[in-house]
């Protein structure tokens, strides 16, 4: 992706986000454009206006990092937003070997034994690792027939991006899908920053932009997160509706892998479903050694 065209949608889009109210500044009138000014930004971060112009036209590199903070601070940007910024200033100053693009597939990574034997050992909730493209590398039995909605179509390639987006079932399986579908982008938006030359990323983003409305606007927002922990809502075919916690935990071994697991508060309903869940998973294991078996869709 083009690091200075990433850069100038991404500090224009904050700029216009702060109003001068928020930034402790008088609104004054005729004001041609939301949010802050050029120069209101340069005076926030203490620098001339000449110079942040030229940050803005996307030319983050050699910038200090004492300046990045300091736009940052102008900005107000949070955690995952400063995060971004850094990335995006770290990509601007590679050498033009680390700017080709470069092809990371999901295809060559298996989980090694130990991590699956630590995936399965989680039996009261799903738990799955993904990298951050979205795809989905290893899982537990439970996680598996969580998101049987995903792997009943191939065309998913086992990918939570293209199932929320281009799979009508998404919309069933996500009662909340506006929320669940600005995180996806989100999350993308966020890996576009950190691994702004993985080609299995642009290929991905390519693909969602063409095919889906939903996506392309959103991903024009340049909204990002950190993806750690919070709570979803769910409706799944089979056991209808759980609401689950999750913790989203990033692996030491595998830097750019993310292990999540979801669970439900104790004597919830939600615990019971997933309870539910996980019979009907054993039971439909039992029958597909036994013979054909019936399937979700």
């Amino acid at each position: 992706m083009d690091n200075r065209a990433e850069v100038r949608e991404f500090l224009t889009s904050r700029r216009a986000k702060i109003s001068p109210e928020q930034a402790g500044l008088l609104a004054g009138s005729r004001r041609r454009v939301p949010g802050l000014r050029r120069s209101e930004v340069a005076a926030l971060a203490d620098v001339s206006v000449e110079y942040y112009a030229k940050l803005e036209r996307g030319n983050l590199a050699g910038v200090s990092p004492h300046v990045l903070e300091a736009v940052a601070r102008a900005l107000q940007l949070d955690d995952a937003e400063r995060a971004h910024l850094l990335n995006l200033a770290h990509a601007a100053d590679g050498s033009d070997a680390l700017t080709r693009p470069r092809r990371r597939s999901a295809q060559t990574w298996s989980a090694h034994r130990s991590l699956q034997w630590a995936l399965d050992a989680v039996t009261g909730g799903p738990a799955f690792v993904r990298n951050g493209r979205l795809d989905i590398l290893a899982t537990n039995r439970l996680a598996r027939a969580f998101y049987a909605d995903v792997f009943a179509t191939p065309a998913n390639q086992a990918n939570l991006a293209r199932f929320s987006f281009l799979d009508p079932a998404a919309r069933r399986f996500y009662p909340d899908w506006d929320q669940a579908a600005d995180m996806v982008v989100a999350i993308l938006r966020t890996e576009a920053g950190r691994a702004p030359h993985d080609k299995d990323l642009h290929d991905l983003v390519g693909e969602l932009s063409t095919r889906s409305d939903d996506f392309r606007v959103r991903w024009g927002a340049h909204n990002v997160r950190l993806h750690g922990s919070g709570t979803k809502r769910f409706r799944h075919l089979v056991v209808g509706e759980l609401t689950l916690a999750y913790e989203g935990l990033e692996m030491a071994a595998e830097p750019d892998l993310t292990l999540t697991i979801y669970a439900a508060e104790p004597g919830s309903p939600s615990e019971e479903g997933l309870r539910l869940l996980a019979s009907w998973d054993l039971t439909l294991g039992q029958e597909s050694e036994s013979g054909p078996v019936s399937g979700l869709r």
